[in-house]
Order: structure tokens, then C-alpha cells, then sequence
């Protein structure tokens, strides 16, 4: 009799579940966010050399840190700290976004600077904070690089230039995408891919409008928005003009503290968190958001719920899901 009923309350779980599912999930057509696909089809050959390019201290003015540096493929995408050092040993101004899924995203960078990673990744490469690298210089080591000059040969036929540089690096980088992670699956139909505190948490997410902002496929990444619309954030340490957002590109008022919308897939790993790294843990930013962007001071239990949802988020590299470093405190 046991055994019965234990079977009875196991189906009406499963039901309960389901009801939930079907709830927040709601008509197809009306949900602000996708399921994430695989990305387009790509030149075998000039993806593979742009991952070699990119884990290549070729590219960096003194040789000494790659693209990998910042943004490594183990680990999120990212590199856990605040802001990243640059070529003189000063903070760069922004945190470093995550790497992965960047090929579907519109707008780039901090402040939205790009919609295209070619012009994205050659700001990266001469940018005195970054890679601090000249064309002339690149292309001469690049040329000069046996392996390197057969590789651009053989993938473009023809020497390294700066076209074929940024079109190889653009293709390894469109082919970093994070499909099959748990909300895809739900998505998809599956609906008992999320728990029961994450299913709470989406229904969070878009009854208090975090999804009119974080919306499609990569739950933003595709607009701007001002970071302190209901109240100032905390600050940051140390302050600097980085916090001033889009107005360091447009000298407008308007667009002082506006910054891209980041796009949230496998934000689970990618800590710290916002421009500049000031939040350590995901529930610390998620409290920040609720008070500085939606208005509302969130309940411990909110702030759980709907950092459980986010963890659903997470993807699949070559078919393992992405981790963070075990050294990095989560929540």
C-alpha cells in the first residue's frame, strides 16, 4: 500500500508540474523568449584557424596574452575578475563579456559600439587598453609565420591581410554557440526540463518585465538601457568613465550610465556581473536589479527562485555544459 501511494503522489507531482509548465509557458507566439539553435554554417578552414588565432599571443603587441586571455573557452567564456588587466598592466574599463553566443548578438561591446564582430574585433586588436597591435605589425608576423601563411593560403588563397584576419576570427567566434541548455529544452516541449523553483523564477522574470528588456533568443544582447532607471546602483570600485556608458561615444546627456543589454544565456558562469564586475554573485545582481532597474525590493525567496531560473540558461559547448572554475564563489 505503500508503494501505491507513494506512486499516486510521484503522478500528482508530475501533473502539478505540468500544469505549471503549461502556464508559464503560455500560446506559442507570445513568449519573449526562444530557444537558442546552433549556429550558421561556417568554413571548416577558416574556423579552425581563427581558434588558433585566437589563442595565439601573435595577436597582442608584446606577444604575451591571446584573445583566450580574457575570454577562456573553459570557463565561461570570460575570466573571472572584476575588469581584465591590459598590455601596461591597468584595468581595462569594462568587465569582459562572455564570448560565447556572440555571434547572434547585435549590439557589441559595453556600449553597444558594434553590430558587426569584424569591426568589434579590430577595435579589440588595436585598441592600445586591449591588444595594442598595428596591421602592419600583424600582418608582417603573420606573413612571416610558415604555418600561419600556408593555413590563410590554404583557407583563402591568398597571404594574411587584414580581410581574411577578421573574417577568420568572426568565424571561430560565430561558432561558439551554447544550444540545449534546460530553458531550450523547456522551450522545446520538454516540460519537465525545469524545476519547479526555476519555472516560479520564469514566471518572475516576465511578470515583472525583466523579459522586456532580456528578450529572444539570447534573452538580450539587442538594445540599450540606463542602468539606475528606479534608483542608482551601487557603485563600483574604482569609479571611472566606463560608468558613464554610451555617453563616452555619443557626448549626449541622455545616454549617460545607458548601457548594452547583456545578453543572459549561461550567465550562471560568468561571474562577476554588470559593466564593470561589481557584483560577485548572481543573487547579488539579481537584488540590484530589482531595486535599481524593475523598482522593487526582491524577497530572499524571489531572488532564489529567479537565480534558479537563470541557472537553466546554461549551455552545451561540444555537447558538455559549460561550467565556471570551482575557485570562483557562486551561489
Amino acid at each position: 500500500m505503500r508503494y501505491i501511494a507513494l506512486c499516486v503522489l510521484c503522478f500528482l507531482l508530475t501533473l502539478a508540474m505540468e500544469a505549471i509548465a503549461q502556464e508559464v509557458l503560455g500560446l506559442e507566439g507570445r513568449e519573449p523568449l526562444a530557444p537558442l539553435e546552433d549556429g550558421p554554417a561556417l568554413e571548416p578552414k577558416a574556423v579552425e584557424l581563427g581558434r588558433q588565432l585566437f589563442s595565439d599571443p601573435i595577436l597582442s603587441a608584446n606577444q604575451d596574452f591571446s584573445c583566450m586571455t580574457c575570454h577562456d573557452l573553459s570557463t565561461g567564456g570570460t575570466v573571472h575578475v572584476p575588469r581584465p588587466l591590459g598590455p601596461h598592466g591597468e584595468e581595462y574599463r569594462f568587465n569582459a563579456p562572455t564570448v560565447f553566443n556572440v555571434g547572434s548578438i547585435y549590439r557589441l561591446g559595453w556600449r553597444g559600439d558594434f553590430t558587426s564582430l569584424e569591426r568589434q574585433n579590430e577595435k579589440v586588436l588595436l585598441d592600445e587598453g586591449l591588444m595594442a597591435v598595428s596591421w602592419p605589425a600583424l600582418m608582417s608576423r603573420l606573413q612571416q609565420n610558415r604555418a600561419y601563411a600556408n593555413s590563410f593560403e590554404e583557407a583563402y588563397g591568398r597571404a594574411p591581410d587584414r580581410a581574411n584576419i577578421l573574417d577568420a576570427l568572426s568565424a571561430f567566434q560565430r561558432s561558439l554557440t551554447t544550444p540545449n541548455s534546460a530553458f531550450d529544452r523547456y522551450l522545446e516541449g520538454d516540460t519537465t526540463a525545469l524545476s519547479t523553483m526555476q519555472l516560479e523564477g520564469y514566471r518572475l522574470f516576465k511578470d515583472y518585465g525583466c523579459a522586456s528588456c532580456h528578450q529572444g533568443a539570447n534573452v538580450g544582447g539587442n538594445m540599450f538601457q540606463r542602468f539606475g532607471i528606479f534608483a542608482s546602483p551601487p557603485v563600483g570600485e574604482p569609479p571611472n568613465d566606463g560608468d558613464l556608458g554610451r555617453f563616452t561615444l555619443t557626448g549626449k546627456e541622455s545616454d549617460k550610465g545607458v548601457f548594452r543589454v547583456p545578453s543572459l544565456r549561461n550567465v550562471e558562469v560568468t561571474a562577476p556581473y554588470f559593466h564593470d564586475g561589481r557584483a560577485a554573485t548572481l543573487a547579488q545582481a539579481v537584488g540590484i536589479m530589482g531595486v535599481s532597474q524593475l523598482g522593487r525590493k526582491l524577497t530572499p525567496e524571489e531572488i532564489a527562485n529567479l537565480v534558479e531560473f537563470l541557472k537553466s540558461l546554461t549551455g552545451e559547448y561540444h555537447g558538455s555544459k559549460l561550467k565556471a572554475p570551482t575557485s570562483t564563489s557562486r551561489d
